[in-house]
């Protein structure tokens, strides 16, 4: 487990900073795929972006852990991804506004060498307080990459209220499945 090096297939700054959690030496390779897909059950998107994602990294890397990573807000059945334009963010935050909706977040881990590799997904519950207009033409203009258009790691923004569940999945890296998902694959090699 000395030796293992992660590749990160994303570009994401806030699943860089949370990698270093996992204490592995890593590399970051951006990955750009079609996102709109049209699979409309959230557990299996999440999953299978996270899986092409890592399947760009294993298709450019001989060895390594390629390190997938898919994440999307469901409110009334309906997915929500990032948005398109900053209109789009406020039609969203609008209507998380003062809710209570899900993350999901879908992890797809591949050793390069083996080709072996393990998909999973974490759902969390978050509770959006009440947002004022004001504060969702803000909002919009500075969370226009992030799936549902707020960050809940901006202290300053605190539009979360309350997570019942794991506050990495909600920032999109759920460290805890991922190091879970991580000694699965190793003991598989």
């Amino acid at each position: 487990m000395d030796n293992i090096k992660l590749i990160l297939c994303s570009k994401s700054p806030r699943r860089i900073e949370l990698i270093r959690k996992l204490k592995y030496p890593f590399i970051v390779y951006p990955v750009k795929i079609n996102e709109n897909i049209g699979i409309k059950n959230p557990v299996k998107l999440v999953k299978k972006l996270a899986l092409e994602k890592a399947l760009m990294g294993v298709k450019n890397f001989d060895n390594g852990i390629a390190i997938g990573v898919d994440t999307v807000v469901v409110y009334n059945k309906e997915i929500i991804g990032k948005p398109n334009n900053i209109n789009n963010a406020k039609t969203i935050l609008k209507k998380l506004s003062g809710t209570v909706h899900k993350v999901y977040t879908g992890v797809a881990l591949i050793d390069c060498c083996s080709g072996k590799k393990i998909v999973d997904y974490e759902v969390t519950k978050v509770k959006m307080r009440k947002l004022t207009d004001i504060e969702i033409n803000v909002f919009a203009k500075k969370h226009i990459d992030k799936a549902g258009s707020y960050a809940v790691q901006e202290k300053n923004d605190a539009v979360v209220t309350k997570i019942y569940g794991d506050y990495y999945n909600v920032v999109g890296f759920p460290i805890k499945k991922i190091k879970k998902m991580l000694r699965q694959l190793i003991k598989k090699l």
